[in-house]
């Protein structure tokens, strides 16, 4: 399977078990300190050749460096975080669950999934976070290839 392959049957799995109005998903460039996006469940908003800078703030540590999820129910709590809020709004989004992929112990990408106010219920996060952890072996497959892909 490719890599859109991998990631657009886990944004079915995602949508249809929990509801994703908007799924991405980010890979990480240490080196170069940015997040790319990889796949896009609206790729006119937000295409895949997308990058962020990584940054360093309170969603950088609990995300990218403990390797915890971020979740916010409303656009405040994460407005700050995202200077994109408005556009997120703007799909109809107020609510965001950012759930890391690890491999050996570092962060390498994150699932990004974004759906109305309230949306991310503790019964949500914990099946999103187990959809994800069940397709480890192949979003670390799906990631290796991506991260091939810059370099050349």
């Amino acid at each position: 399977m490719t890599p859109d392959e991998i990631f657009a049957a886990l944004h079915r799995v995602a949508d249809a078990e929990c509801g994703a109005r908007l799924f991405t998903v980010t890979v990480l460039d240490r080196k170069a300190k940015l997040a790319r996006r990889a796949y896009s469940s609206h790729p006119l908003d937000y295409p895949v050749t997308g990058t962020k800078p990584m940054g360093s703030n309170d969603w950088t540590e609990l995300v990218l460096e403990r390797g915890e999820p971020f979740v916010a129910n409303q656009t405040a709590e994460f407005a700050s975080y995202f200077s994109d809020h408005a556009l997120i709004n703007a799909l109809g989004c107020e609510a965001v669950v950012n759930i890391p992929v690890s491999k050996d112990g570092l962060v390498i990408g994150t699932v990004n999934i974004l759906d109305k106010a309230g949306h991310f219920t503790h019964q949500r996060v914990a099946l999103l976070k187990r959809l994800v952890d069940d397709a480890h072996a192949d979003l670390h497959a799906a990631f290796e290839i991506v991260q091939l892909e810059e370099k050349t």
